[in-house]
């Protein structure tokens, strides 16, 4: 009788097979898909407290560099619809490696561009590190069933929250006392030290492959026309939502409307890092228990109420800084418990087609942050305050609790 530890991670490799650390011939090691999950947070969030400074560089405006955030996801939603397809037909492996070792010379680039043009040109390349995040999910499926991915997943992830607690904060400091370069340089550094540890640790786990892109393709519209995909899908898309409006209009609220300095914007960037490794933590610990569609549920409500408590609070004059960016603790928590249930819900939709659902959802995902953070920017003007930023949280926020209750609606009608 095979051994509970041998069956979960035996399903992409032999069922004796079990991780050993720095073993490209077993599984990765969690250590390792903490890192690749945590690599792609760090390349969205260290430099955000330099906007303003690398504005300042280029000599150009705020929403011409905000576009290194915007486009930079955009490029992210466009690649996760190739890389899932070809992970499903080539493996996890190959694909991780190569999309490290580009995002290594992407990132070399950013540090010898001479204009915003190149320098945007190669932020948008940086993207393709994408493929660590959405590879490190499906790795996690392809080892283990939908309830427990959830609880894997959420422990991955609560891992990978500690990134965007810290690399604000760091990347700030690094701002104030070596210029936004040092940031771009931090990349670089943790890039190859990733690429390195996936080279000796990253075992394949996707045994089980289309014959050809065609064949593969040919089960899109399963995936696609699949109401339970989409209603994981926009949960998962709307309460993210929130974050990349966030993420598009904090750094212009901090500098503009507070008037913190780099450093400080840095530190309260963390907030919704904190809630986000508790609700991971929370995902990984409750969601075996009472299963995806309730964490769903709780989480999109955690979400959304704080950030209408943040209106009340704002709407009456009291929401200091501390208290402004404190409340986007509660957007992360229910974010935290989202994420991880909603994509193990996507995934095991078709559990065939696990890279690809998760590079479908990701590029719906992140697209669709691309827009509201771009949108975001583009409304915050001097004098407006943190109105747009607040409104489009709001929105999105909302529209998650309708998507998952969609779901809920649906599987008790059809009594699943």
């Amino acid at each position: 009788m095979d051994s509970p530890r041998a069956r979960l991670y035996g399903l992409g490799m032999s069922v004796s097979a079990q991780p050993r650390f720095l073993d490209r011939r077993t599984p990765p090691h969690i250590a390792t898909l903490i890192l690749l999950a945590g690599l792609p947070a760090l390349a969205i969030n260290v430099f955000l407290p330099s906007l303003p400074a690398m504005t300042r560089h280029f000599e150009t405006d705020y929403a011409i560099m905000q576009l290194s955030v915007s486009l930079y996801l955009a490029m992210n939603a466009v690649l996760q619809l190739a890389i899932g397809p070809i992970s499903d037909r080539f493996g996890r492996r190959p694909v991780v490696l190569w999309s490290i070792a580009l995002f290594v010379l992407a990132t070399l680039g950013t540090l010898l561009a001479t204009t915003v043009e190149v320098f945007l040109l190669f932020r948008m390349l940086q993207a393709v590190i994408v493929a660590a995040m959405v590879l490190s999910r499906a790795i996690v499926r392809d080892m283990v069933g939908e309830a427990e991915a959830a609880s894997m997943i959420g422990y991955v992830t609560m891992g990978m929250a500690l990134v965007p607690m810290v690399a604000p904060l760091i990347g700030g400091v690094l701002d104030q006392l070596l210029g936004w370069q040092a940031n771009f340089q931090l990349m670089l550094i943790c890039g190859l030290a990733v690429l390195v540890l996936s080279w000796r640790d990253l075992g394949e786990t996707a045994t089980a492959r289309p014959a050809s892109f065609r064949a593969q393709f040919a089960e899109y519209p399963e995936l696609l026309t699949a109401r339970r995909f989409w209603g994981y899908c926009l949960a998962a898309t709307f309460s993210m939502g929130a974050f990349f409006a966030f993420l598009g209009g904090a750094p212009f609220v901090g500098t503009e409307v507070f008037g913190l300095s780099p450093a400080m914007v840095g530190l309260y960037f963390g907030a919704p890092a904190v809630g986000y490794a508790l609700g991971n933590f929370l995902s990984g610990r409750y969601s075996t228990r009472h299963g995806v569609n309730r964490m769903v549920l709780w989480g999109t409500l955690i979400c959304t109420g704080g950030i209408a408590a943040l209106v009340a609070a704002h709407a009456v004059g009291l929401a200091p800084a501390p208290v402004f960016f404190g409340f986007f603790i509660f957007m992360g928590l229910g974010n935290g418990m989202v994420m991880p249930n909603a994509t193990a819900g996507m995934l095991s939709v078709r559990p065939r087609l696990a890279g690809t659902a998760s590079g479908v959802g990701g590029a719906i995902m992140i697209g669709t942050g691309a827009g509201l953070s771009a949108a975001t920017a583009a409304m915050l003007k001097p004098g407006v305050g943190a109105w747009p930023l607040l409104v489009m949280m709001s929105i999105t926020a909302i529209l998650s609790v309708f998507a998952i209750t969609y779901v809920i609606a649906r599987a008790r009608r059809l009594g699943v």
